[in-house]
């Protein structure tokens, strides 16, 4: 930028002021090249606190946001089922898109929403911040690099608690039209951090089940993955932990190495080892922190792929049809728990 030159703002509104949204406020104040216009929550409440705090305008009706401000995104933070609705409402009025994860809660309507942020020519972007949480860049990294020689196998493990108070404190949770189940909501990016590591998906088979809480959904599963390239993986998840939180990992096993990332949310590499070394290895201990969040810290970073994105700098790292990959093989994982039977990739609808 040249001196004297005024540094692009890139106008920005929040419909859902839930439990997700903070992390998008907090990432949103960091940045200077975005700009908090207004927030959107049928609770008035909700939408009254943040506009308060930020000074901006709080709006009670997602449509009235949309036709009286001048936006340059809309990041969508409303339950999960509403996603493509509110996504192509602002398509339509050549607003770039940010949802939350998942990107939708069926293919469908996924596929509506890519389409109409194509026809409108605004980018669609979904959020998948624990791709930039520092111990999974090094995993990355390390498996794009060609260190494990031929994979073998991943396992992912999301052992977390959500007690009924908190499918309780809204109708929606629990719910298979506006939520998911424990695969789709809590271990959504889990399940896209299997796909990213592993490449596309040949079949998978699975089993889950509403042991505990008193939702539609499922609140534990597992699911057996076999990957195009003969690679073997694993996904279990429970929300039923005893008292707390236990675990959130990810192991890579391959000929030349072995990793695992644990903690509570991958935030801790618990065991890291190469046949050859490489200077990343000095680093590595140096990348674990302390969370008390299962969402990490990602949303700065990803915010900084948006404005970079925006500004014509680098192309998206996710993207809806990145953000898709994962939607459709959570989908092929409900379909085979309803069906008894091993379902292969890519799905119908």
């Amino acid at each position: 930028m040249n001196r004297g030159e005024k540094m692009k703002k890139f106008s920005v509104g929040v419909v859902g002021c839930g439990r997700i949204s903070g992390k998008h406020f907090e990432a949103i104040e960091k940045i200077d090249e975005l700009e908090l216009i207004s927030v959107c929550d049928i609770k008035k409440d909700r939408a009254d606190k943040w506009a308060e705090k930020y000074s901006i305008n709080a709006y009670y009706d997602y449509s009235e946001m949309l036709d009286n401000e001048e936006l340059d995104i809309i990041s969508i933070c409303t339950p999960s089922g509403l996603h493509p609705e509110h996504g192509i409402m602002a398509a339509n009025k050549k607003i770039h898109v940010l949802s939350e994860k998942p990107m939708g809660t069926n293919l469908k309507s996924a596929d509506s929403l890519i389409k109409a942020c194509d026809d409108n020519g605004v980018e669609l972007f979904v959020v998948k911040q624990n791709r930039l949480n520092s111990t999974i860049r090094h995993l990355k990294n390390a498996i794009d690099k060609g260190r494990f020689g031929k994979i073998y196998f991943i396992s992912c493990n999301v052992f977390w608690t959500r007690p009924q108070e908190y499918y309780d404190m809204a109708k929606w949770r629990g719910t298979w039209e506006f939520d998911g189940g424990a695969f789709l909501n809590q271990a959504s990016h889990y399940v896209d951090l299997v796909h990213w590591f592993g490449g596309p998906i040949d079949s998978v088979m699975a089993f889950g089940g509403t042991l505990e809480r008193k939702i539609e959904t499922e609140d534990t599963g597992v699911a057996a993955i076999r990957f195009r390239n003969g690679a073997m993986g694993s996904i279990n998840i429970t929300m039923l932990t005893y008292p707390k939180n236990l675990e959130g990992s990810i192991t890579v096993l391959g000929e030349k190495g072995s990793v695992k990332i644990g903690g509570i949310a991958v935030n801790e590499i618990v065991h890291w080892e190469f046949s050859d070394y490489d200077d990343d290895d000095k680093d590595i201990m140096v990348s674990n922190y302390q969370t008390d969040s299962v969402y990490g810290f990602g949303h700065t970073g990803y915010y900084k792929n948006v404005i970079e994105t925006l500004q014509k700098k680098r192309v998206t790292d996710v993207d809806g049809r990145e953000g898709r990959k994962s939607l459709e093989l959570i989908m092929a994982i409900y379909k085979s728990m309803r069906e008894g039977k091993r379902i292969s990739l890519p799905l119908g609808y």
